[in-house]
């Protein structure tokens, strides 16, 4: 019986982040638990932290996800949005929820970004904002990207969910576009049990996240000038109750705050050795039978990723046999399973997948396998044993 065993996650969660949980909860005064105080200190700390001066904290990274795409329509309205097919289901229903345009751009080998030459196909004058996915710890980021929103008056938003720590040119992603939303779920880079965050350096739009993550209400906003001026627009409802836009329930708890206060002063220490875990893996991964020209500088990465060169269905099914004989986790097709357009919803939509070739061949041939803080080398050796066996 094969006893070796590599998880997706381990222990992301630790006992010191339980013990100061039970601190908390066993005050003589019993604390609020709902959205409060804690809340409050987590978002300062998670702006310090990443270099943001609005950091609103929700209850996941989808939300966050949701909660942009609806301040977007409420702020500059709704069109047109480019996203990748390789990304998070979120990413894309938090664009439709919202009543924006989805807008499909294939992605490239070297970063799992858009593909630029067709990205800039893609625009039109009604494109309102790109939403960049940085996938699994790699930076989507280039200076060309960021030239083509500049030069188009286009937003970029960047889900960076899967990429805490991950720079680029020196600094983290997350401080490049008009909003970056992250996730706190139990397999990324820091957990809070579920739970996210919207950052952004715009006062305005930040207002308007505070209002939609509770159901739209206006009062949660902390901008007087603007709760004056939208009462005064609407002099027939009561203040304490004006909602802005439909919206739901998207709050945290102070039970998910008091964990991300223990987990994120670990955070960095913990990424250094994911960076160096992926740096070992990718330098003695099999050049000839996988794709290992990604570009890795500024990366941190909680997974591992790995991309056959072949279209070869018999010997990515021996492959996956073979990790699953050896006790290795594993996920096909990267972030969401590979390409969105193939997804029930919208298979009567999107058939010209020829149009889309990369993503077509992350699909069908590549997966991502579990890199976390105390993974033991010789867990990694054996890994690349048998990927490259």
């Amino acid at each position: 019986m094969n006893n070796f065993y590599l998880p997706l996650m381990n222990d992301n969660i630790d006992k010191e982040d339980i013990s100061l949980l039970i601190e908390f909860l066993s005050q003589d005064k019993i604390p609020k638990l709902t959205n409060g105080p804690k809340v409050v200190e987590f978002e300062n700390a998670w702006g310090r932290w990443l270099g943001t001066k609005y950091n609103l904290m929700v209850n996941s990274g989808a939300s966050a996800n949701e909660l942009t795409m609806l301040a977007l329509a409420h702020l500059i309205g709704e069109g047109e949005i480019i996203v990748p097919p390789l990304t998070w289901i979120s990413d894309i229903s938090s664009v439709l929820f919202a009543g924006h345009k989805l807008v499909f751009v294939d992605v490239n080998f070297n970063n799992l970004s858009f593909d630029i030459d067709k990205l800039k196909s893609a625009i039109t004058s009604n494109t309102k904002a790109i939403f960049l996915t940085h996938v699994l710890g790699i930076n989507g980021l280039t200076n060309e990207l960021l030239e083509i929103c500049e030069q188009n008056n286009i937003l970029l938003i960047e889900d960076v969910c899967e990429s805490h720590g991950t720079t680029f040119q020196g600094s983290k992603v997350g401080n490049f576009g008009f909003a970056s939303n992250f996730s706190f779920y139990f397999a990324h880079h820091m957990s809070t049990i579920e739970g996210g965050m919207i950052s952004t350096n715009n006062w305005e739009f930040y207002q308007i996240c505070r209002a939609l993550r509770s159901h739209g209400m206006t009062r949660e906003m902390t901008s007087d000038s603007m709760k004056i001026s939208i009462a005064m627009d609407n002099p027939d409802l009561n203040p304490d109750f004006i909602f802005l836009r439909p919206a739901h329930n998207f709050r945290s708890t102070e039970i998910n705050a008091v964990i991300g206060l223990s987990q994120l002063p670990k955070l960095d220490e913990k990424n250094q050795q994911r960076i160096d875990n992926f740096n070992y893996f990718m330098s003695e991964l099999n050049q000839e039978k996988y794709h290992t020209e990604i570009d890795i500088e500024g990366n941190c990465n909680y997974a591992f990723i790995v991309i056959l060169k072949e279209s070869d269905l018999n010997k990515r099914n021996d492959i996956e046999r073979k990790l699953r004989n050896n006790g290795i986790e594993f996920r096909r097709g990267l972030s969401g399973g590979g390409n969105q357009m193939r997804q029930p919803f919208f298979k009567s939509t999107y058939t010209d997948f020829l149009n889309y070739p990369n993503i077509e061949h992350i699909h069908n041939f590549s997966w991502y396998i579990g890199n976390y803080p105390g993974l033991e080398k010789e867990k990694i050796t054996k890994l690349l044993e048998v990927l490259n066996g």
